[in-house]
């Protein structure tokens, strides 16, 4: 009694250049030729690298994440409340809150401007409430602008939440992950609020 072997059915070639149609003349063979097995050793390799230097990098980040400071996810979580502040009274249409001027959103040339300062009131430096673009003229070459973001701020918020923030001298000590925590809020509630702009 003679067994009859089951010709192996036709197969795609893996390598992406060739995809011909090939029969195959071993077990598990995924290229048609010799050539397309090179050039897969080759896609497969670059891929691993690729693979490898992914992982590197996010090595990488996590060793520079353990090595930053306090003061650096302050400054980091900072960055993302301002832009964060600057979005959101961009989305409103809001002038300058010390001058009233438009605001020029072509360049860099608008601050988040906080009403109490972070040095003179650092436990507010996170309130929405106390932080509003403001010209660069404002912030820094008139020290904020003060007398004006008041009448300003008022007209935004009233005068009960002014006199509010006016009387907190609350102390607030953040701990690193409330930091970090706050870093993400503010990055996520900006990245909302540009989709929303987008859509």
């Amino acid at each position: 009694m003679t067994i009859e072997r089951k010709q192996p059915k036709p197969k795609t070639c893996k390598n992406p250049d060739c995809r011909v149609s090939f029969v195959p003349q071993r077990l598990g063979q995924a290229v048609c030729n010799y050539t397309c097995g090179l050039a897969i050793k080759d896609v497969n390799q670059e891929k691993a690298l690729k693979s490898l230097a992914l992982v590197e990098r996010r090595e990488i980040k996590v060793r520079k994440e353990k090595l930053k400071s306090r003061s650096d996810h302050m400054r980091e979580a900072q960055q993302a409340f301002n832009a964060y502040i600057r979005a959101r009274d961009q989305a409103a249409g809001h002038l300058c809150i010390s001058s009233g001027k438009p605001l020029d959103w072509s360049g860099n040339a608008v601050d988040a401007g906080h009403y109490r300062s972070v040095g003179s009131a650092p436990h507010l430096r996170f309130d929405e409430r106390n932080c509003h673009a403001q010209s660069k003229q404002d912030n820094r070459f008139l020290s904020g602008n003060a007398v004006d973001y008041r009448i300003g701020l008022i007209a935004r918020i009233g005068q009960e939440a002014v006199d509010a923030l006016e009387s907190d001298q609350s102390v607030r000590k953040y701990t690193v992950d409330e930091i970090k925590a706050i870093k993400a809020e503010y990055r996520a509630k900006t990245k909302e609020l540009k989709k929303g702009e987008a859509a």
